[in-house]
């Protein structure tokens, strides 16, 4: 039934004992006919709350909590007898009208196959919101987990399926590379999700997790709405109206913010700056480290949100960041040994996404979304100048039934994007430019549709077509899912799909005539929900073909780049999380990933295991509450196994192997009120126990007189970090309650 029909019978159905009182009818007229009976479910068990009413007519009434039903009408003649109920197919049966009293026989509903809460597609995905059953993560869990530090990155590598790659800061899934994984904000891609870095500077998300109501995290096999990921996609959903007024103030260790959200009825407005300057701290905890400016960041956003009419809402996001970062790092080239090499970054970065829903006739909804974005990145590692530039825009168009059908829905998408890329290099400051770039114009199409095949059967049917006039090819891919659901709480779900990709900016500037690069994936999940309690098991693997490759020796010689490249990867992701049930005042969860993948790709001389991958992952996050003193001990373990590293001294490919990744992260909140002002007072401290984590070497061009290659360590220049931080929100009407974990 069609949602606006539903909603005036939810309308009228309590109406119905006012109106059921009909005058007397003149003399000669039918008598008035007295209509009960009961309504149940295929079971034969009563079902309350079902609107039960003659068509035509204002004559019904709602079923009680035995499912019965009475009232009066003075139609006459034959009228259908409509009984509906959210959840159940409607009803529809003629039914004559003698006058008197009628007892009817059971009305007997089926549950309806568009239902489809109860069996859902989990296999492959994350989920951080409020909101859904399924959701293994919520939207704090981001700011509260230990060693994320408030970046939404940090948070997802404590979930199965991830490497944490320490020296880059980034989403590694699954065997795959971080440019595999693809940041999606209201269904608008995102072309930048991470700040500018330097080697040894891990790269942070650049948006706040506190913009987001919901995150969606797919680690493979997701739909057919989200295309040039081949491994995974990031899905962050923005809240709508701001929930109040309110001023927020951060002051921490290294920086702070200022926000305010100014709230009406059915429009709010939000806007803050935030400023970031790690010298002061670096300047005390470290002086010995090779900064020659220590990371500094600052910048700002707005953001309006509009309600318009019953069901439109109208969102515009804009944000602007500026970064400054120059490191002399140790490397094993002779000029540099000494004094090592300078790197010198500054990061521009400008970002609008506007967006609108609404919904339109007969069942369907539309959303459509702009997004623009300016990228600009002046490296210059010594004594080599980069200077990179990047402008996208992309437009979205979706509409979606879920009305369609009593067992299907149906969504159809049309994006575009526009790219353009441009770098200028020298290797000296005296040579010559080199200024390649490359316009890219993409379109995309997409069909899925959710299929309620049984009452405990669900399946998923997709189909994506893209076209890129730079690669001057197109590509039709499927993706199918099935989710059978297993008693009360669990459920098995079988996914596979097609998925392409185009190579990366720094393959294209020099070759710009490729083809898209692809993977497939196959994923068998288990998961079982109960009451706070969340179990995840996942099998999948993952065959890529058409991967780039060059010459190592000669990475700008264009007639060597082939999607020549090919590999694979598998594993098991397990998840545990238990909340408050086995321990009353613990949440914690456990996730580990094993992981199996071999590739050979870009410059690789043969296949083999990839720099960024390890086989064994492991994360123990652990929160407790301290309910009197409103406090919060949060705790992060992180594993990795040894990862692989190209020695060029010793026979073989990528054979070198560095040692395990461990690190211990804590963080402590405590839930107070300043001047009667909610406040957290919070102390975050990375790598505690201060392991010195070896991410690999980096060797010299050329060998030295023995024919050795000289190499130095890759580390963090940020190995362990202590942040304070003093959050206050103001003019809150209703202040947080410091009784409660924050949860």
């Amino acid at each position: 039934m069609k949602t606006s029909l539903l909603a005036a019978l939810l309308a009228f159905g309590p109406a119905a004992a006012t109106l059921a009182q009909a005058p007397t009818p003149p003399a000669g007229a039918q008598a008035a006919t007295r209509l009960s009976g009961t309504v149940l479910d295929a079971a034969g068990r009563p079902l309350p709350g079902a609107n039960v009413f003659l068509k035509t007519t204002f004559d019904g009434a709602t079923t009680d909590s035995l499912g019965r039903f009475n009232f009066t009408t003075t139609a006459a003649g034959t009228l259908p007898l409509v009984v509906t109920l959210v959840g159940y197919e409607m009803q529809e049966t003629p039914l004559a009208l003698p006058g008197g009293p009628l007892a009817l026989p059971p009305r007997r509903l089926r549950e309806s196959r568009a239902s489809l809460g109860a069996v859902m597609i989990t296999g492959g995905a994350f989920e951080a919101s409020d909101e859904k059953r399924a959701a293994v993560f919520k939207p704090l869990d981001i700011l509260t987990t230990a060693g994320a530090n408030a970046d939404i990155a940090a948070a997802l590598n404590t979930l199965p399926g991830t490497t944490r790659v320490g020296e880059e800061g980034k989403l590694f899934v699954r065997g795959g590379a971080a440019s595999e994984t693809r940041t999606y904000l209201d269904g608008l891609p995102v072309q930048s999700p991470y700040g500018g870095a330097v080697s040894g500077v891990p790269a942070r998300g650049r948006f706040a997790p506190t913009l987001f109501k919901g995150t969606l995290f797919s680690t493979g096999g997701y739909s057919a709405e989200y295309g040039q990921a081949l491994s995974a996609v990031v899905g962050l959903n923005s809240v709508d109206l701001a929930p109040e007024t309110q001023t927020g103030i951060s002051l921490l260790s290294v920086g702070g913010s200022l926000s305010r959200s100014q709230r009406w009825a059915r429009t709010s407005l939000s806007a803050n700056v935030d400023y970031t300057n790690l010298a002061p701290y670096f300047g005390l905890t470290a002086p010995d480290q090779r900064w020659a400016q220590a990371p500094q960041s600052q910048g700002g956003a707005l953001r309006l949100a509009h309600r318009t009419g019953e069901y439109g809402m109208l969102k515009v996001y804009a944000t602007y960041a500026r970064q400054q970062v120059a490191t002399r790092q140790p490397d094993p080239e002779t000029a540099y040994a000494a004094t090592g090499r300078l790197t010198d970054l500054r990061n521009d970065n400008a970002y609008l996404n506007a967006t609108y829903r609404t919904a339109l006739r007969r069942g369907w909804s539309l959303s459509s979304g702009l997004a623009l974005a300016r990228e600009h990145n002046d490296v210059r590692p010594e004594p080599q100048l980069i200077d990179e530039r990047e402008q996208t825009a992309t437009a979205r168009l979706v509409l979606t039934n879920d009305s369609a059908s009593t067992w299907f829905n149906l969504k159809l998408g049309a994006e575009a994007t526009a790219q353009r890329y441009d770098l200028r290099y020298q290797a000296t400051a005296e040579a010559p430019t080199y200024a390649p770039g490359f316009l890219e114009k993409r379109t995309a199409v997409f069909g899925e549709s959710d299929l309620s095949l049984s009452p405990r059967l669900t399946g998923r049917v997709g189909l994506r077509g893209e076209y890129s006039a730079l690669l001057g090819r197109a590509s039709l891919v499927p993706r199918l899912a099935l989710a059978w659901q297993l008693g009360a709480n669990g459920q098995l779900s079988a996914i596979s799909g097609l998925f392409y990709q185009n190579p990366t900016n720094d393959l294209l500037r020099v070759q710009p005539r490729l083809g898209f690069e692809q993977a497939a994936h196959y994923i068998l999940s288990y998961q079982r929900t109960t009451a706070g309690r969340t179990l995840h098991a996942e099998l999948y693997y993952k065959d890529y073909q058409k991967l780039m490759r060059f010459d190592r020796y000669s990475p700008l010689d264009a007639s060597a780049y082939a999607n020549s490249g090919s590999g694979y990867a598998r594993g098991l992701d397990l998840f545990w999380r238990d909340r408050y049930q086995t321990f009353k005042k613990v949440d914690y969860w456990v996730s580990y990933g094993l992981l199996d993948t071999r590739r050979q790709y870009r410059g690789d001389l043969a296949a083999a295991v990839p720099t960024f991958a390890a086989t064994h992952n492991l994360s123990l996050v652990g929160k407790y509450w301290f309910e009197k003193q409103h406090l919060q001990l949060s705790g992060t373990y992180s594993y990795g196994s040894p990862r692989a590293y190209y020695d060029p001294n010793q026979p073989g490919y990528n054979q070198g192997r560095t040692p395990s990744f461990q690190q211990l992260d804590l963080s402590l909140s405590y839930l107070t009120h300043l001047a009667g002002q909610f406040t957290i007072v919070h102390l975050a401290v990375t790598n505690v126990l201060g392991r010195d984590n070896l991410y690999g070497y980096r060797y010299a061009t050329a060998p030295t007189a023995g024919g050795q290659y000289a190499a130095v360590p890759t580390r963090s220049l940020t190995p362990q970090m202590v942040v304070a931080a003093l959050l206050i929100s103001i003019n809150k009407k209703t202040p947080g309650d410091t009784s409660v974990a924050p949860d």
